[in-house]
């Protein structure tokens, strides 16, 4: 899953960024409010943890932004705004959720977790493919009940896959969603990381749809 984190206050920053990578999260990170809204408007996240207090633009504003230009990944406001008409300002300008600092990181990642599941359309916490289920709140997988050793992209792409289980994933948007902004994205080591996968959970247990992509059977 790949993350926007937008705050000005670097070890907050450095701080939520570092807990969603350790969950198995890809971070972008900014702590400006343009860029920011540049970001969200054309780069396809499946979260964004957003403060309110940004210079060049608020986030507020930021927010109504990408909710204009037809962003629809789910966002948390994390912010010291605490009183009630900041929160329904935020509700009413498309937020998700709302969390007031001073806060747990825990529950940050949490809630992100939770956010990022319901809206791939899951409301349990273990999502279940056949015989692979993964945790969302844990980040582990298990295969017939037992865990299962993944690298860290092999985890990346997998967690991708299963919260799409039964829907074809183009090569493009797997690369765009388990790599770091920054990173090349090589389409030949996703096949690679694919066929390690199939060696793991099953040889028919991701299809590869020819010219479409792949897609990780329920």
């Amino acid at each position: 899953m790949r993350a926007l984190v937008v705050e000005d206050d670097p070890t907050i920053a450095q701080g939520v960024a570092r807990a969603l990578v350790e969950a198995g999260f890809v971070v972008d990170r900014t702590g400006d409010g343009e860029e920011a809204e540049h970001l969200g408007s054309t780069e396809p996240y499946d979260v964004a943890v957003l403060d309110l207090g940004l210079p060049a633009r608020d986030g507020l504003a930021v927010l109504e932004s990408w909710r204009k230009a037809r962003a629809t990944f789910p966002v948390l406001i994390l912010t010291a705004r605490d009183r009630w008409a900041d929160k329904l300002a935020g509700f009413r300008a498309g937020a998700d959720d709302y969390v007031i600092k001073p806060f747990r990181l825990e529950e940050v990642v949490l809630r992100v977790q939770a956010l990022v599941r319901r809206a791939a359309g899951h409301a349990q916490a273990v999502i279940a493919a056949g015989a692979l289920a993964y945790d969302t709140q844990l980040g582990t997988f298990t295969l017939e009940g037992m865990p299962l050793k993944l690298t860290a992209m092999e985890h990346r792409v997998l967690a991708y896959l299963i919260h799409r289980a039964g829907r074809v994933v183009s090569r493009s948007e797997l690369a765009e969603h388990v790599y770091d902004g920054d990173a090349d994205r090589d389409f030949n080591a996703l096949e690679v990381i694919i066929g390690r996968l199939r060696r793991k959970i099953g040889a028919d247990a991701i299809e590869t749809e020819r010219g479409r992509g792949y897609r990780l059977r329920r």
